[in-house]
């Protein structure tokens, strides 16, 4: 039978949440059944429940970064048990079989993977995400979360944390570039943003970030920074022209791409996380110059996630969030777009017990 659980839906993109009831499926033989303990507030939530990356399939529940505690398992399942501290990111299946998810890049699945939400699943439903109570999930992407992690500040490591980590691991932000750390310069320091300049340090680069104001200066230097530049000072791109070995760009809005590519170091890589709504322009001539790279990433496969999970633990940091009430992720909407969230908004899922449904 189904499992019922509470969730957060919304009717269309100017509907307001609501406290609904949805159904889970009863777990197949290879899924987990979790209890949701916190669920992050990602700004690809936002955009796609405003229907700024398309028509959304409503009603809908959002929500890909997932922290909880194993329920309840399938008869075929091995790597899992009730009790397990688990989480679940932006995908929940994939066809298993093709060149890139044998090879661990379950994220460029062939077949295409299928999404936490908004996704169409292998039974032809429309998946529902993380705002609720429980969830049911193939046992292949779940992942497990360290005890050293409290679930709030695990949560939105399953998307902003790998989100980060794996072009940084990629790219080699911790190699040395003539004997000395790799110089990294992290531009926006959002909720992706602030994971990169701590993920960054840890891997013992060093870390600048860029911003349009200083006002987040004292934060990223806690966060692991050397220092805080404005991009908005006058001369700054003459400056501070190939400063930089290694860009992460997780900015979600039009940029003069050729002016931040001339901060790059010959031979050095931007590489792009954010997905600004409008197409962006990038005359050859500012990648040909110099040798230079600009890469765009997505996420990463279950196994690197894991690793990503292991290294946090082991160096010792989360997510930086606050931690909100099912009451309140309509007005959090509102302030993440805002830039008024330090660093990311997670629901703890518990207030769904005072939380009324609406008929």
């Amino acid at each position: 039978m189904p499992i019922t659980v509470k969730a957060l839906q919304k009717t269309g993109p100017d509907a307001p949440f609501r406290v609904v009831e949805i159904e889970r499926r009863d777990p197949r033989p290879d899924d987990v059944v979790i209890d949701i303990h916190a669920a992050g507030i990602c700004h690809s939530d936002i955009h796609t429940i405003r229907n700024e990356w398309g028509e959304a399939h409503f009603p809908l529940t959002v929500g890909h970064e997932i922290a909880g505690v194993v329920s309840a398992v399938g008869s075929a399942v091995t790597q899992w048990k009730v009790g397990d501290r688990v989480g679940v990111g932006c995908m929940v299946n994939s066809c298993g079989e093709c060149e890139q998810c044998l090879a661990g890049e379950e994220q460029s699945c062939l077949q295409g993977n299928v999404g936490t939400y908004n996704s169409t699943d292998v039974d032809g439903s429309i998946t529902q995400g993380g705002y609720a109570e429980k969830v049911t999930i193939n046992e292949r992407f779940v992942c497990r979360i360290p005890d050293a992690l409290s679930f709030a500040e695990a949560a939105p490591l399953l998307c902003a944390g790998i989100t980060t980590y794996s072009p940084l691991a990629r790219w080699g932000a911790g190699e040395q570039v003539n004997g000395r750390p790799k110089k990294v310069a992290v531009l926006g320091m959002g909720g992706l943003g602030h994971m990169g300049v701590r993920i960054a340090a840890a891997m013992g680069a060093e870390v600048t970030v860029l911003s349009r104001t200083l006002k987040k200066e004292q934060q990223a230097i806690d966060l692991g920074a050397t220092r805080t530049l404005a991009t908005t000072e006058e001369g700054f791109f003459h400056h501070h022209r190939g400063e930089f070995d290694l860009i992460l760009n997780t900015v979600s809005a039009d940029i003069d791409l050729r002016r931040f590519l001339r901060l790059l170091a010959p031979r050095g890589v931007m590489a792009v996380v954010g997905l600004p709504p409008a197409p962006q322009s990038l005359p050859f001539g500012s990648i040909i110059g110099g040798g230079k790279v600009i890469a765009g990433s997505n996420i990463g496969g279950i196994a690197e996630t894991q690793e990503m999970l292991d290294f946090c633990a082991e160096h010792g940091f989360g997510a930086k969030v606050e931690t909100i009430g099912v009451a309140e992720v309509e007005a959090a909407y509102d302030r993440v777009v805002n830039g008024e969230v330090f660093f990311r908004a997670v629901i703890d899922t518990s207030t769904f017990t005072e939380a009324a449904v609406e008929r």
